[in-house]
């Protein structure tokens, strides 16, 4: 049968109709309602305690209307560690890495971050993430959401006096870290890259 099938052009096409046909019928099968009515339920009465399902409504769309673009509330966090405004202030590329702790990933970042701790010019900074709400400056205005996150802050010379940070998340060696590093220093020219 197998030989047949793929031998015959026609049995082929037969077999692909069949299949068509039968994927209609299940979709068309599906899509509508049945042709009953169903009766129209009771008017929801309020009653004192009770939050109606409107007033949710309308309270989560009021929300998402005044919902804050990621990184707005950077510039109402509190203020950073004096360690790590003291590292930026002295034109040192900053790395911190937000971590939990037992993970295993977690660990081993930590641990490609040795490498990097001898260079000059650095200053690397492990946070566990219950701190994280220290370092909201940061944290927000790169959009940290999972951790491991490395972020590292550029120079305040190559940046102009304005923080500009980027974030890696996940596993990251020791070559990665030290590429983040040699990038966040690069002060050379950038070419646009077109395909």
């Amino acid at each position: 049968m197998r030989e047949k099938l793929n031998s015959n052009p026609m049995a082929q096409a037969a077999v692909l109709g069949v299949l068509l046909l039968a994927t209609c019928f299940f979709v068309l099968s599906t899509m509508g309602g049945g042709g009953e009515e169903e009766a129209a339920p009771a008017e929801p009465t309020a009653v004192e305690g009770e939050v109606s399902a409107e007033s949710i409504v309308s309270a989560v769309e009021a929300e998402s209307a005044e919902a804050p673009a990621p990184g707005a509330l950077a510039a109402t966090a509190p203020p950073l560690p004096p360690k790590v405004t003291a590292a930026f202030e002295a034109n040192q590329i900053v790395l911190l890495l937000f971590v939990r702790h037992g993970g295993i990933d977690d660990r081993m970042v930590a641990g490609a971050l040795g490498r990097v701790r001898t260079l000059p010019g650095v200053a690397t900074f492990v946070i566990p993430v219950d701190r994280i709400g220290r370092y909201a400056a940061i944290s927000q205005g790169v959009d940290v959401d999972r951790v491991p996150a490395l972020v590292v802050l550029r120079p305040k010379r190559l940046g102009h006096g304005i923080p500009t940070a980027s974030v890696a998340y996940g596993f990251q060696s020791s070559e990665s870290v030290m590429q983040a590093v040699v990038d966040a220093g690069y002060k050379g020219r950038t070419l646009d890259y077109h395909p």
